[in-house]
């Protein structure tokens, strides 16, 4: 069944139900009559606020953007029609049961005029309802979408000030002048007998050259033999067979 036709059938039923209680209390009770009657309108009033407020509130919540949404008003507005009209005959068939004043119209008037007057009682308010309940959640989604709009800003900056501390951090751990150790900002690195490493106060070590040329280089110049006379270099590609050196 369409969605229109239960809510017209909803309404038409409810009003139908509102006027019979309505003949029966005046019945019983002739001088409130007219606050009867006002309890009675705003009753059926009541329920299309609530009925078409509730579909305002789902259409917007499936559908954010407004150009996406539900045409709820060519919905109630048949809803309106059907109700206003099986309003006006439920009523009139009402009436023909004894002891039921429900009312003194004849039944064109009924599916005429009365109609006319449900239609309004159930479309202005629906309208009314629909617009509120879209609005109220449109309004509560804007908000949290900058909430959250707010809150990724902070969040960033706070990454960032962190990755800059770390930053920071790592780039304070700098050589010292001589280049055999590290300053770490608010450590005290001692030199340990295991690891050997200076600390960032300690005196530089002072190593020996890895070659000591000696002046004096007389005993490397004599051979095995004592022959200390000078000899020409010799090329090892154009040595002689007869030559002393080969090392044979």
């Amino acid at each position: 069944m369409n969605a229109w036709v239960v809510r017209g059938l909803g309404m038409a039923l409810i009003h139908v139900f509102v006027r019979v209680i309505l003949g029966v209390s005046i019945t019983q009770w002739p001088l409130q009559g007219s606050a009867l009657r006002w309890l009675a309108l705003l009753i059926v009033v009541f329920v299309a606020l609530i009925w078409a407020g509730i579909d305002g509130i789902r259409d917007r919540r499936r559908n954010p953007d407004p150009e996406d949404g539900a045409d709820l008003t060519m919905l109630w507005l048949k809803a309106a029609l059907l109700g206003g009209v099986v309003a006006g005959v439920g009523s009139w068939l009402a009436n023909l049961v004894p002891n039921l004043n429900v009312t003194q119209n004849s039944f064109f008037f009924e599916i005429t005029s009365g109609a006319a007057f449900t239609v309004l009682l159930i479309f202005v308010p629906a309208m009314l309802a629909v617009f509120l309940g879209r609005f109220f959640v449109g309004r509560d989604s804007r908000k949290t979408v900058k909430d959250r709009g707010e809150r990724r800003p902070a969040a960033h900056g706070a990454g960032v000030a962190a990755g800059a501390a770390a930053g920071g951090t790592a780039a304070a751990a700098v050589a010292d002048d001589d280049g055999y150790g590290q300053n770490y900002p608010g450590q005290a690195y001692e030199q340990t007998p295991d690891t050997g490493y200076a600390g960032s106060d300690a005196d530089t070590a002072v190593f020996e050259p890895v070659h000591n040329y000696r002046e004096d280089t007389s005993d490397l110049d004599q051979s095995q033999g004592g022959d200390t006379t000078w000899q020409d270099p010799v090329d090892l590609g154009k040595r002689t067979t007869d030559d002393p050196r080969r090392g044979e």
